[in-house]
């Protein structure tokens, strides 16, 4: 399963870009995520990976990221690794102007068992979870920015 979903952002890209490339941020956003943990490479750059805990109702899902590609601002690219499945995502931020960002979050979804009959009958449920995400980086970092 692919899909695009996308947001604008009333602050220039370099400071979307800077909220969005800390790890300790990520709380922030990710309603979902309970831990994060560096293990391996230089935080944030290609090859580098991290075991993630995410809680998704009553049960916890551990999973790896690992950095593919870093062209910031212009574009970050993890993958992330988990029992029975594996995601491409490829974040880019394209300037709009002096204080709009677009950006563009396209994921590759691939997956086995339980996970691949959700994915089947309800696609837009992992479509609406990466774009609530989205929205609440949207919310933190112009919130963030309101208080700078």
């Amino acid at each position: 399963m692919i899909y695009t979903v996308e947001i604008e952002l009333s602050l220039p890209r370099d400071k979307v870009v800077e909220l969005f490339d800390n790890p300790s941020n990520m709380r922030e956003w990710r309603d979902s995520l309970v831990s994060y943990e560096h293990l391996i490479g230089v935080p944030g750059q290609e090859g580098a990976t991290a075991r993630l805990v995410h809680r998704f109702g009553n049960r916890e899902v551990e999973m790896t990221e690992t950095v593919a590609s870093r062209n910031l601002p212009d574009e970050f690219t993890e993958l992330y690794e988990a029992k029975g499945a594996w995601n491409r995502v490829i974040n880019r931020f394209v300037e709009l102007g002096p204080n709009q960002t677009r950006w563009i979050f396209e994921s590759e979804f691939r997956c086995s068992g339980f996970l691949r009959v959700m994915a089947y009958l309800m696609p837009g449920m992992f479509k609406k979870a990466s774009l609530n995400d989205m929205r609440r980086f949207k919310k933190f970092a112009e919130s963030r920015a309101a208080t700078a």
